[in-house]
């Protein structure tokens, strides 16, 4: 075997004993038994003088060449042993560990199947800005500056006539200023209302509301729309009722609840012992309201209704608090994959 050989055969023998090396140890041995004083690249280096002159200066450098392979290979070996504890073994090859796959929240998971139902009906979806107006969330849906049903909405005031918008329906004022009849919208978002914090209630909610407005509409075809969607959502063995009510961008009002799943209208703690659960409001859009867009209450009727997204998410996965959807417990998430 010729000198560059023999260069040659230490080079992979020593870079096969670096790449298998299971500790900083026995990376240390491999240093000493190829680099070390009585190293075998070493020995060579000091062999040069019984070569031939013309053998030499060939031989030296491939030496040294090998020796620089080996002291990079070795650096960048002890590199993946560094912060690891030694007094515990360590084995690089084995697979890693298999991370958790993300889940959407229960809240976006109720806003999807939501949309997705009113969609199948050709509901198309609209969206506005949180920070609103009173004008938007106030007048235009028939709250005169003095109107006691402002009291029904505790508003967190800002700066400059803005507020939070305390739900989602001046969406459809926005709406219905710029299209033309027929409009048949709904609009999913994020509210905000000044309210005591309870298993029931919170200050930030969601809400999802929806509209049509067309010439011959009436409170039959609203009772048919809520009635397929929530035997949809929630399966067609379901017992709703329908109670009047008063809201003042509609008249006539009511409120749709539905019988109580958690307890199966037994009563409990999240019914209030009644058995039912209001899930929705809804009406004839006032022809107030009408006439603050630009139509003609006379030629062109109309619904709206509007849903609490957490209140339905509480049904359906029989959540008995509605806190527990917003304090980030990641074992709480966990159950919605």
């Amino acid at each position: 075997m010729s000198g560059l050989d023999h260069i040659d055969g230490i080079l992979q023998e020593a870079l096969t004993a670096i790449e298998g090396a299971r500790s900083p140890q026995e990376l240390e041995a491999v240093d000493v038994k190829y680099l070390g004083r009585r190293g075998a690249i070493t020995a060579v280096l000091k062999g040069i003088k019984d070569l031939p002159p013309e053998s030499r200066k060939v031989v030296g450098a491939a030496a040294n060449q090998a020796r620089l392979r080996l002291e990079e290979a070795l650096i960048s070996a002890r590199q993946k042993f560094e912060g690891v504890k030694q007094d515990s073994p360590f084995d690089y090859t084995l697979p890693g560990i298999k991370q958790r796959q993300g889940s959407l929240h229960p809240i976006t998971r109720v806003i999807d199947r939501i949309c997705q139902s009113f969609y199948g009906m050709g509901f198309s979806i609209a969206r506005g800005p949180d920070i609103e107006n009173d004008y938007y969330n106030f007048e235009a849906l028939n709250f005169p500056p003095d109107h006691p049903a402002r009291d029904m909405q505790d508003t967190f005031y800002l700066d400059g006539g803005l507020l939070l918008r305390t739900h989602t329906t001046p969406v459809q004022i926005r709406v219905l200023e710029s299209n033309k009849p027929p409009v048949k919208v709904i609009t999913p978002g994020k509210t905000y209302r000044n309210e005591a914090i309870s298993t029931r209630s919170y200050c930030v909610f969601h809400q999802v509301d929806g509209f049509l407005v067309d010439e011959g509409i009436t409170m039959g075809d609203l009772k048919g729309v809520l009635v397929a969607f929530c035997r949809d959502f929630y399966g067609e063995g379901l017992k709703l009722r329908f109670r009047p009510s008063f809201f003042p961008f509609t008249e006539p009002s009511a409120e749709v609840d539905i019988s109580c799943l958690l307890c199966k209208g037994k009563g409990c703690q999240l019914c209030k012992y009644e058995g039912w659960l209001e899930i929705l409001g809804c009406g004839m859009i006032d022809p107030n309201v009408m006439r603050n867009v630009g139509y003609d209450s006379e030629k062109y009727t109309g619904y709206a209704f509007g849903m609490g997204v957490e209140r339905i998410a509480l049904l359906k996965y029989r959540i008995t608090d509605i806190r527990l959807l917003y304090e980030n417990d990641i074992r709480f998430i966990r159950q919605f994959h």
